[in-house]
């Protein structure tokens, strides 16, 4: 099990890892499928490593907030400059 921050923005559930390549990390890029738990809720998702662009700014702005308070996009942009932002998109129940 691994523990991370995590924040909902747009009905996905971004998270962030600051460091090297974790396995997890890399098995991601093997294979995006993931079962993720929040609290009691299991479920399964897509998961994508992003890369800049608009997902990525959603996420770090998710995050940021949660966990501290509003900032500005230089504060924000500062504070991730060495992280990795990943995005869950749970699947629907088949």
């Amino acid at each position: 099990m691994v523990e991370l921050w995590f924040a909902f923005a747009d009905g996905k559930i971004y998270l962030s890892h600051e460091g090297e390549q974790t396995d997890w990390m890399k098995n991601l890029r093997k294979t995006d499928s993931v079962s993720a738990r929040i609290d009691r809720v299991k479920f399964d998702a897509k998961a994508t490593i992003v890369g800049e662009g608009s997902s990525r700014e959603l996420g770090k702005r998710a995050l940021y907030e949660k966990y501290y308070k509003s900032a500005s996009k230089e504060v924000i942009d500062d504070w991730f400059e060495l992280s990795t932002v990943i995005e869950l998109t749970p699947l629907q129940a088949q």
